[in-house]
């Protein structure tokens, strides 16, 4: 992944308005009279009208998941594409939300970032497919940053302290118990 992978859940189909990187609140889709009251707009049009406030409504819940999941690594605010409706307004019809997909500066940083990113991507209801191949790849981040800390915790002890450290273990297990234990299978011998 690279820095700036879009959360995004809504394929973005139709007439758009050009896209919007921080909807305001002038940026309402809702007419000041419903679609019911138009007159100018026939039965089809008023239902087109409702699916996409709907559709809209959606979209815009959807990206405010990612938004708020993602804290400090959004990049940016939600962005949206739009469809004019045939009351000449625009609906939300598809959006997303950038967010920093980079390793961290250490292993456990990158295990910290990679809990929020994999938060960001199933944070709304309905992920889209998108979202959930950024959470994958999120967790294989994750994989591999957690390979690094178990190779760095093994680098740091040399083979003789970790069966020194084999050999206390078994004497505190043997030597402080009253009750008779036994542990089969268990070689300690290198």
């Amino acid at each position: 992944m690279q820095i700036g992978t879009s959360l995004s859940g809504f394929p973005q189909a139709g007439m758009r308005a050009p896209p919007t990187t921080h909807p305001t609140t002038d940026d309402k889709t809702e007419p000041s009279g419903s679609p019911a009251t138009n007159p100018s707009l026939t039965e089809e049009q008023r239902a087109q009208v409702q699916t996409l406030k709907s559709r809209d409504r959606e979209v815009r819940a959807h990206e405010a998941a990612h938004m708020a999941a993602a804290g400090g690594l959004a990049r940016g605010g939600a962005s949206y594409s739009y469809e004019i409706g045939p009351d000449n307004r625009r609906y939300a019809a598809g959006g997303e939300v950038s967010i920093d997909t980079s390793p961290g500066n250490s292993a456990e940083e990158t295990l910290q970032k990679t809990q929020i990113i994999r938060a960001a991507a199933q944070a709304p209801a309905k992920p889209s497919q998108q979202d959930l191949a950024i959470a994958a790849r999120a967790g294989q981040m994750a994989a591999e940053a957690r390979a690094e800390l178990a190779a760095q915790r093994f680098s740091g002890e040399s083979h003789s302290s970790i069966r020194t450290k084999a050999m206390e273990s078994y004497a505190q297990v043997t030597g402080n118990s009253t009750s008779k234990q036994t542990l089969s299978g268990i070689d300690l011998t290198a």
